[in-house]
This record gives C-alpha cells, sequence and structure tokens, in this order.
C-alpha cells in the first residue's frame, strides 16, 4: 500500500517537472545552440549528481558498470541532444506528446528484446498510438508550413531510446540505489558532454556576446538541476517499485503540462492535432492493459 502511494505521487512529481522541460528547453535554445544545450545540460546535472551521490558509486557491483554506461547513453546523453535538436524545429508542446510513445516503445522493446509477452489489446494500443503520431506529425507540418517536421524524428527515435533504457534499469539494475544508478550514469558521459561543448563554440565572443545568453544559461540550469538530476533519481526509484510501463506512463501526463506552457508561450495548436494527441493517449492506455 506504501508502494502503491508513493509510486503515484512520484508519477504527478515527474509529470509536472518532465512537462515543463520542453518549454525550459525552447527558452534556452533563444541563446544557446541544440549542442551547447545539450552539452551543458549533460555537465550541470553531472556535476550535481556526481557531488551528491559519488559516495554511492562503491557499492556498485562491477558487473552492472556496463549497464550503467548503456543506460547513461540511451537514457540521457543521446536525449538531451536529440530533443535539442528537435525543438529547433518543431513546437515544445509537440516534442511533448510525441514524446508519449514512449510507454508504447516500451511494450515493444519489452516483446523484441527482452521476451515479454504482449496482449491483443497492447499490440492495438501500439497500432493507435503510431496513427495518432503520423497525423500529429502530419497536421502538424501543414499548420506550421515553417517547420520542418522531419525533425520529429529526433523525438521518435529518443522515445525509443528511453523505453530501452528503462527495460535495462528494470532488468538489470533492480538491485542498484536510484542515486547510484543517476551518479553511474554521468561517470561515462560527463567527459564526452564537456567535448562536445568545446567543439560547439560556446566559448567564443559571439555566444558571450548574445543578449539571450544569461537567460538562457538560467534555464537550462532550472532545466539541469530539477528535469534532469532530481528527475533522474526520482524515475529510477519509481522504476525500481513498479514496473517499466507504469514508470514510462509519466508521459500521460506530460503533454497536459507542456500544451498549457506551449498556448501560454504563443505555439499554435490545432484542433485535429489535439485529437491525434487524444489517439496517442488512448493507445497509451489500451497497451497498459494486460487482458487480452
Amino acid at each position: 500500500m506504501k508502494n502503491l502511494n508513493i509510486k503515484w505521487i512520484y508519477l504527478l512529481i515527474l509529470s509536472i517537472i518532465w512537462g515543463s522541460s520542453f518549454i525550459l528547453i525552447k527558452k534556452s535554445l533563444t541563446g544557446l545552440t541544440a549542442y551547447q544545450l545539450g552539452a551543458l545540460r549533460t555537465i550541470i546535472t553531472g556535476v550535481i549528481l556526481l557531488a551528491v551521490g559519488y559516495s554511492k558509486l562503491k557499492t556498485i557491483p562491477k558487473s552492472k558498470w556496463k549497464w550503467l554506461c548503456i543506460s547513461g547513453l540511451l537514457g540521457s546523453f543521446l536525449p538531451a541532444f536529440f530533443f535539442a535538436i528537435a525543438e529547433t524545429e518543431i513546437d515544445s508542446a509537440v516534442a511533448s506528446i510525441l514524446n508519449s510513445l514512449v510507454p508504447l516503445n516500451t511494450i515493444l522493446l519489452g516483446f523484441a528484446v527482452f521476451k515479454i509477452a504482449s496482449t491483443k489489446r497492447q499490440v492495438l494500443g501500439v497500432i493507435i498510438g503510431f496513427i495518432g503520431t503520423a497525423i500529429l506529425i502530419f497536421k502538424g507540418s501543414e499548420l506550421n508550413p515553417n517547420q520542418n517536421y522531419l525533425y520529429a524524428g529526433f523525438v521518435i527515435a529518443s522515445t525509443v531510446m528511453y523505453a530501452a533504457n528503462v527495460n535495462i534499469i528494470k532488468r538489470y539494475l533492480q538491485e542498484v540505489k536510484p542515486l547510484a544508478i543517476a551518479a553511474g550514469n554521468y561517470v561515462f558521459i560527463v567527459i564526452p558532454a564537456l567535448i562536445v561543448l568545446l567543439f560547439s563554440g560556446f566559448f567564443t565572443s559571439e555566444t558571450f556576446s548574445n543578449p539571450n545568453l544569461t537567460n538562457a544559461l538560467l534555464y537550462v540550469t532550472i532545466l539541469s538541476v530539477f528535469g534532469t538530476a532530481m528527475a533522474k533519481v526520482i524515475f529510477n526509484n519509481l522504476v525500481q517499485i513498479s514496473t517499466p510501463v507504469f514508470a514510462s506512463s509519466v508521459t500521460y501526463i506530460m503533454p497536459i503540462v507542456a500544451l498549457i506552457w506551449g498556448v501560454i508561450d504563443g505555439e499554435a495548436f490545432s484542433f485535429i492535432q489535439g485529437l491525434a494527441a487524444l489517439l496517442i493517449l488512448v493507445g497509451v492506455y489500451l497497451s497498459h492493459k494486460r487482458k487480452a
């Protein structure tokens, strides 16, 4: 009963934090390039997690380090860049709705890679979810002809990586403490992020003369502290006390939060896109059902 209550509290907190992350990415891009944003987000988060969780690293069994490396790349490093790149072309609200594909991909990968059986209803949910995704992308490209909706592929690729990561945590890192997982992930990805930052043109007069830089750095810091560092620990804990599919269902509420931020910020969103978003959420809902 205690775990039941805690997991719902964690789910709500994560939905609010991650639902707000998309607008923070958008605002950060006003003063930073996508590669600078991804690198800074990773570095700031890594410094925080390693400072707080360094003592936990010694509790990690040697056999788990390879999975921590893979988990870090799939669950943190690559998506940090992919979402930033995607939002240079598509709206933050659309990116958040596409992110709802995580539970569907969790089901697919669980079946294809981890040999977790799926029911007919779950398969139907996956199909409906992908139909909604196609409609959302096509209608979005019509509504915003100046945006390149091929960049939605970066979000979709990230959802596949997130789905793989949540299955890896549940299957191979179940006994590792959530803070140790988060800190262990960043042991592998902080240095590569620093290298990307060095070659991204961040340390140039052009970057430092940008009037939007100060605000962008503030946004990326908030994103790193709350949207990545704190959320990573909460999410890892949630995966361990629940199931991969339940944990990934944080994407139920995230789009609502992100849509509110997007509308406030003046993003265009059509009725058809709303229906497409609803289709995706219906697909996610059906994919959670265990009955055939």
